[in-house]
């Protein structure tokens, strides 16, 4: 059996991007998760440790991209997914981050990767 978990619009500040006014000044982020994983055995025990614990992972992925910086918003998305690989009963994932106003006449640009486990 398997289940999503959607964490929608984590909103952190980071250094993101290569243009020297990026690198001295913490820039806005929005992320959002989309974890998919074996969620049978919580379903049948009812017992947190059984579930995909996403409070842990979100204070994880606040750690990293608050205390880093980064070129790339690929590098950041990748090291957010080795975060939730570290879970073995992770299926799949989708992790799409924003960077509000870095186009001129624009809301944000994304990145958005996917993920899926070879033995899924």
């Amino acid at each position: 059996m398997l289940a999503k978990i959607h964490i929608k619009n984590l909103r952190l500040r980071t250094y993101i991007g290569f243009n020297e006014e990026e690198k001295i000044k913490k820039q806005d982020v929005v992320i959002n998760l989309t974890i998919e994983y074996d969620a049978a055995q919580a379903m049948q025990s009812d017992k947190v440790d059984d579930a995909y614990n996403y409070k842990i992972l979100t204070k994880k992925v606040i750690n990293l991209v608050e205390s880093r910086q980064f070129n790339l918003l690929e590098k950041m998305a990748s090291e957010i997914l080795a975060l939730i690989k570290q879970t073995e009963a992770v299926v799949a994932a989708q992790i799409t981050i924003d960077k509000p106003h870095a186009l001129r006449f624009s809301d944000s640009v994304a990145l958005q990767i996917d993920y899926r486990s070879p033995v899924a």
